[in-house]
């Protein structure tokens, strides 16, 4: 191996990738075409971008924290809250990028020398080895070449395609074993073994999305006055730090600016004239994520008591990563709640939203942004197997909602929408329940028929909620959205519900003893119906009459509390001998 090669240039005579100039970062345009510009494009059509494409959803999270960084450094803020609506009505808001980009180019340069962007000059391990390009492609996982885009390997990539995966390996690359780096001290017998993925790669990633990115870009831009939020005088982006050396330093983070570019690993490409065909790829900067609520503002957080008992020490905060399983809407009270609600007295709160959010919620509530302004949250990570080694899977799911649901005075709004997805939750346990019903009086295993029920209740409400949240503030009575929700979504769940009772086989009907909580009953489909239909109305109201103050199943209505009335008890049910005749009461939504 050469000289040239060792130094990660090969035989290229190209000495310069100027990210600052070249395109290389994907996008989506407000028109539906899609592009590749860079970072001075990017910043100067902003508006004229709906959104960053990345090859995964990953990568564009990572990409827009960096361009976050560029833009809070450019700025040298925004300090307060006036500082932003002054960015937010101005149309050339992000013209101070260009000088800054101007004065910075050198940092930006994929193919420098001496400090190529993001990564170690001369960076190699004690063989030289240089190592395929899926160290760094993430939708390549090793020993999996049946999933991925790029079969069987990644043999080159185009400098542009590399300069997106650099960013992304330092936000989400696995933990696991790495090659050891001539001059790291971590190094045992050639080898650093796993210190955890990237600093992305441990959060639930959260941003607000607008209609193009310079909304978005300026939703994101948290002001340096926010409470709970600390950034130091000293927070600086990663092209405004010395060059990293092959060892990891370890110190503590100075702000959403260090975050946002945050040396997890030590990388360094090697490339001909044509592109690049290979990687050295090991562990950099350590950083903890205890307690760093007050300079990540992208992900919401947990208390965690284990590690408040290691510690001795609380509260102790930890980042709440995404559950692949569980649909964004579904968790709307972690983005909304806000953090008076989530703390009980004195005690601490279990759960932080993001700090991002709750920056949303200081604009709509002091009137910068108008209460029906409609905002995504976008639900961005990586969830990690075999001791965060490979990436399972990549969580990518959005909510449009309101600003109003976020507003820290008047929480009407927000706990209407929190309730709707409680009711959804309930409904669907008691869709589960029916199913595991039917399934025990057939004699059969009930967890399974119970999961696939909730499943499909889930999946049936996903759509219609998403939609009454989107419009819920055009309304001036969002009690009443409330009320039309719960008629909707029982009418859903109880057509899931007419669906397994029909489905029902001839031993469910039939019946069997079982034995249950309050003893030995004998149970059979009718029962399970009657039951279901009881639990239905308990949590959404009775489809019946609902006047004089009553909700239809007995109960009172009272504000937004319900005082439930008497409900049918297994004694009282007779069950059916055999298979109702369908075909002569085919509709059996009102059956009871």
């Amino acid at each position: 191996m050469t000289v040239s090669e060792l130094s990660g240039t090969g035989s290229s005579t190209l000495s310069s990738f100027d990210l600052t100039d070249k395109p290389w970062i994907e996008v989506l345009r407000v028109d539906g075409s899609q592009d590749e510009l860079s970072l001075r494009q990017v910043f100067e059509q902003a508006h004229s971008v709906r959104r960053i494409v990345g090859d995964l959803a990953t990568q564009e999270f990572a990409l827009l924290r960096l361009l976050l960084a560029i833009v809070h450094d450019a700025l040298d803020g925004p300090c307060d809250i006036e500082d932003w609506a002054d960015l937010w009505s101005e149309a050339a808001c992000f013209a101070p990028v260009q000088p800054y980009l101007d004065l910075h180019r050198a940092r930006f340069d994929l193919l420098h020398p001496e400090v190529p962007f993001f990564q170690t000059a001369g960076l190699r391990t004690a063989k030289d080895e240089v190592f395929p390009l899926n160290r760094i492609v993430a939708d390549v996982p090793n020993g999996e070449p049946f999933f991925t885009a790029r079969m069987p390997a990644v043999d080159r990539l185009t400098f542009a395609e590399a300069a997106r995966w650099v960013v992304h390996a330092h936000a989400y690359d696995t933990s696991g074993i790495k090659s050891g780096a001539v001059g790291d001290d971590r190094v045992k017998g050639g080898k650093v073994y796993p210190l955890g993925t990237g600093w992305a790669g441990g959060l639930g990633g959260i941003f607000a999305e607008g209609d193009s990115l310079r909304e978005t870009l300026l939703l994101n831009l948290v002001a340096e006055d926010t409470a709970e939020f600390e950034i130091t005088a000293d927070d600086r982006p990663a092209w405004r730090r010395e060059p990293c050396g092959p060892g990891g330093l370890e110190r503590a983070a100075t702000g959403p600016r260090d975050l946002y570019t945050w040396q997890s690993r030590r990388v360094r490409l090697h490339h001909d004239e044509a592109g690049v065909h290979g990687v050295v790829l090991g562990y950099g900067d350590p950083l903890a994520s205890r307690n760093m609520h007050r300079r990540e503002p992208m992900t919401p957080w947990r208390r965690s008591l284990a590690q408040e008992k290691k510690l001795r020490q609380s509260p102790v905060y930890l980042p709440r990563e995404h559950d692949p399983s569980r649909a964004a809407w579904r968790g709307i009270a972690s983005l909304v709640a806000d953090r008076v609600e989530a703390a009980q007295g004195a005690e601490a709160a279990q759960y932080l939203r993001p700090a991002v959010l709750e920056w949303i919620a200081r604009l709509v509530t002091d009137g910068h942004l108008p209460r029906h302004f409609l905002i995504r949250a976008r639900v961005i990570g990586a969830a990690y197997g075999t001791q965060q080694s490979v990436v399972d899977e990549v969580v990518d799911d959005h909510l449009a909602m309101p600003v109003v649901v976020l507003h820290q005075q008047d929480r009407t709004y927000a706990r209407q929408a929190i309730g709707a997805a409680e009711d959804a939750d309930l409904a669907v346990r008691a869709l589960g329940d029916l199913a595991a019903d039917l399934a025990r009086a057939a004699g059969g295993d009930e967890e399974g028929p119970r999961a696939a029920a909730r499943t499909a209740g889930f999946e049936a409400l996903e759509e219609p909620y998403r939609a009454w949240l989107s419009v819920l503030a055009e309304t001036g009575d969002p009690f009443e959205q409330r009320s039309g929700w719960k008629g909707e979504a029982r009418r859903l769940v109880g057509r899931l519900g007419d669906r397994l009772i029909e489905a029902a086989g001839d031993a469910a009907w039939q019946g069997r003893t079982v034995t249950g909580k309050k003893g030995t009953q004998w149970l059979c489909a009718g029962l399970a119906d009657t039951w279901f239909r009881a639990r239905l109305a308990k949590v959404l109201g009775d489809p019946g009459d609902r006047e004089a103050g009553q909700d239809g199943s007995g109960g009172r209505v009272d504000g937004d509390a319900r005082v439930p009335g008497p409900s049918p008890t297994p004694e009282s049910v007779p069950c059916a001998p055999a298979r109702p005749d369908t075909s002569v009461t085919p509709d059996r939504e009102a059956h009871v």
